[in-house]
């Protein structure tokens, strides 16, 4: 993937959000901080849902355990509107896929740490195509942790799919709370299209165990 230069070496900051947030911070101290960072009335709702576990299978058989959560009653508009402008400064900046430079060049770094036999430009080129697609929905700071990973951790070149499981784990809590933002969201616009009463669905939030 050598015809892929030049990168820069780090992405863009984003500006002036709100919410704190620093990557390189412990995950747990990250997500409380995140967490605790919210309004009032958004955080009791979050602390009232209720958790539910149950068992998912794939045509191979059991798959993993998974986790829903669902809103408690009493959602209402306000409710909708705060949790919209959250979630929007979580997955505009938070959570904002990465740049495709930035993406590709952490790659081509990661698998400079592991040579393999030559390729032709166009092999190459296909393959960053694959990891461009493959990657594309994780935040910078999640490939960037994830690589981190696996430099420090095994000796061997990466495949897609080993690399994706790391970066679902590194942004794993930010995920799970922006879904349970989306879901007190529709509760509350949900009470204000229906005038209240009406049932809302548990959200899916996180695998818990998963089944290597």
């Amino acid at each position: 993937m050598s015809n892929l230069h030049p990168f820069p070496a780090s992405p863009a900051p984003s500006p002036g959000l709100p919410l704190p947030f620093d990557p390189a911070m412990a995950p747990a101290l990250r997500s409380r901080m995140l967490r605790e960072a919210l309004p009032d009335p958004l955080r009791q709702l979050l602390d009232r849902g209720q958790i539910g576990r149950h068992s998912r299978f794939t045509e191979d058989g059991f798959a993993d355990v998974v986790e829903d959560w669902t809103p408690p009653a009493g959602v209402t508009p306000r409710h909708a509107a705060l949790a919209r402008r959250a979630l929007a400064e979580i997955d505009d900046g938070i959570l904002a896929p990465a740049s495709a430079n930035h993406l590709l060049g952490r790659v081509l770094a990661l698998l400079s740490h592991f040579p393999s036999k030559a390729t032709t430009p166009e092999v190459e080129q296909l393959l960053a195509m694959d990891w461009a697609d493959d990657l594309g929905e994780f935040p910078a700071w999640a490939i960037d942790q994830a690589a981190k990973v696996w430099r420090r951790t095994r000796k061997w070149r990466p495949s897609i799919a080993e690399i994706r499981a790391l970066c679902e784990e590194a942004c794993a809590a930010e995920r799970a709370l922006a879904e349970r933002l989306r879901a007190i969201a529709i509760a509350g616009e949900r009470t204000a299209e229906t005038g209240g009463g009406a049932a809302v669905r548990p959200v899916l939030t996180s695998a818990i165990r998963r089944m290597r």
